[in-house]
C-alpha cells in the first residue's frame, strides 16, 4: 500500500509520498511514487500514485516514455488539460490490461495526484480516479490523499488551509505522514518531500528523508512527547455533579441492557400422557365347512380328528 498528500496553499503546493510497497508481509519493496515533469521557468507537474504498481508504472511510462516535447504533459496549454491528459492515459491502461486482469480476479485499482504550474496560470491541484475522471481542489478543500490516508487525515483536518505557509505545510504533512507510519505497516520510508513555491516555475525544495534524517526523526518524537503532554494536562471527567463545567453526566440516561430470561415456574411437572395402544389386528375370517367335509392336509402329514 502508499500514503500520499498534496497539499494547496495561496503560497504554492507540497507534495509527499511514501515509497513502500507490498504483496504480503513476507515480500516488502522500496519504488518511489512521485515523479517531476519539470521544464524550468515554463512549467512544473508533479505525479504521485498509488493502487496496483504495476498499472501504476504503465500509467507513467505512458505519459513519459517516447513521448516528445510537442506532446502530451510537456505540451498542455494549462493545468486543466494535463489532468485530461493523465486521465486518458488512465483510460489507456485500462483498455488495453482489463481483460488480462479480470481473467486473473485482479482489480484496476490506481489511485493519482497531480498539481503544478504551467505558465502565468495559477497553481492547481487534481486527484484522478480509475476511470480517469478528477475533481479539483478548492479553497474549502486544500489537500488531498491517497492510499492510506485514514490515518493522517485528523492533522490536516484541523491544521490546513489556504493560508498555511509553506513551510507550515511541509510540517503538517510529515506529521501526517508520522502518523501513519505508527500506525500501519504498509507505509514506509523514505519519503519523497517536494515542495514549490507559487511562481517559481521551477522546484524550490526537495528531500528525500530516510530512517536518520534528523529534522523527521526530531519532529516524530516530539509530536509524541507534545501529544502525551497535552493529554495529561487535560482535566479528568467529572462524574455524578450534573452541575460541573466538566460533568460527564448524561442524566436519567441509562444503557441498553439486557436480562436473562425468566426462570420456568417451581411445582410438580405435568406427566405427560402416555401414547394410546394401537388396535388388536383383525382375526382372519373362519372357514365354514359342510357336515361331512375332510378338511385339507398337508401332504406326507396324517390327518387329525376333529
Amino acid at each position: 500500500m502508499t500514503y500520499c498528500v498534496a497539499i494547496h496553499t495561496d503560497a504554492g503546493l507540497v507534495f509527499l509520498a511514501d515509497s513502500r510497497t507490498n504483496a504480503g508481509v513476507d515480500h516488502i519493496s522500496t519504488f518511489r511514487k512521485l515523479t517531476v515533469f519539470e521544464r524550468e521557468g515554463e512549467r512544473v507537474l508533479v505525479l504521485m500514485t498509488s493502487g496496483n504498481l504495476s498499472i501504476s508504472q504503465s500509467v507513467v511510462s505512458d505519459l513519459s516514455e517516447g513521448v516528445t516535447e510537442t506532446e502530451g504533459l510537456w505540451a498542455a496549454r494549462n493545468m486543466f488539460e494535463a489532468a485530461r491528459i493523465v486521465g486518458e492515459a488512465v483510460r489507456r491502461v485500462h483498455a488495453r490490461e482489463i481483460a488480462a486482469l479480470r481473467a486473473h480476479d485482479v482489480d484496476f485499482n490506481i489511485s493519482l495526484i497531480l498539481g503544478g504550474q504551467i505558465g502565468g496560470e495559477r497553481c492547481r491541484l487534481f486527484q484522478i480516479y480509475p476511470a480517469g475522471n478528477f475533481i479539483e481542489a478548492s479553497e474549502a478543500a486544500s489537500y488531498f490523499q491517497i492510499g492510506e490516508s485514514k490515518y493522517g487525515k485528523p492533522i490536516l483536518d484541523r491544521v490546513i488551509d489556504r493560508r498555511t505557509p509553506l513551510d507550515g505545510a511541509a510540517k503538517c504533512a510529515l506529521t501526517s505522514m508520522d502518523s501513519t507510519l505508527r500506525s500501519n505497516i504498509s507505509v514506509g520510508l523514505p519519503l519523497d518531500l517536494l515542495v514549490y513555491e507559487a511562481d517559481s516555475l521551477r522546484v524550490t525544495h526537495f528531500s528525500l528523508i530516510r530512517d536518520q534524517n534528523p529534522y523527521f526523526r526530531m519532529l516524530s518524537s516530539t509530536w509524541g512527547e507534545r501529544l502525551k503532554q497535552v493529554f495529561s494536562a487535560m482535566p479528568n471527567p467529572v462524574w455524578g455533579d450534573a452541575e460541573s463545567a466538566l460533568s460527564l453526566s448524561s442524566g436519567t440516561a441509562q444503557p441498553v441492557r439486557v436480562t436473562p430470561a425468566a426462570q420456568p415456574a417451581a411445582g410438580p411437572q405435568p406427566v405427560p400422557t402416555p401414547a394410546a395402544a394401537p388396535p388388536p389386528a383383525a382375526s382372519p375370517p373362519a372357514i365354514q365347512r359342510a357336515a361331512g367335509d375332510t378338511p385339507a392336509t398337508t401332504p406326507g402329514q396324517p390327518s387329525m380328528p376333529e
